[in-house]
């Protein structure tokens, strides 16, 4: 018997894709720079900013920000049928525009908990 004929098979698939200097011009990459909607980002860059502006030096805030924010998406979900997986729900909390500034801001709370006030964190993770 060999093992692995009782394992399932992955399959990586992986590629590599090289650009030439010569090939791309200055006028190609502006193009695809603008291609992005920059009126959606600059509507949201003040919100940005104003959480990346929040100091944490309050222990009740601190510990506020820790219980609001949750240390993993509460989104994702694995569907299990009589012991089961159906499928698989993946996490949503990345399409959230302001998802790296929050986690920062936890991480903030959690660092200013652990290394100012000397307390135990392990309860938030």
């Amino acid at each position: 018997m060999k093992v692995f004929d009782n394992t399932t098979k992955k399959i990586f698939l992986a590629s590599w894709v090289s650009i030439n200097q010569a090939e791309t011009s200055d006028h190609q990459v502006t193009q695809l720079n603008r291609s992005v909607s920059k009126t959606y980002w600059n509507i949201l860059q003040p919100l940005r900013q104003r959480v990346e502006n929040i100091q944490v030096r309050d222990r009740q805030l601190a510990h506020r920000l820790c219980k609001l924010i949750p240390s993993q998406c509460p989104f994702e979900r694995n569907v299990k049928l009589f012991g089961k997986t159906l499928f698989h729900i993946p996490p949503m909390c990345k399409l959230n525009p302001l998802y790296e500034e929050v986690v920062g801001l936890r991480f903030r709370a959690l660092c200013y908990l652990a290394d100012d006030c000397g307390e135990d964190v392990s309860q938030y993770c």
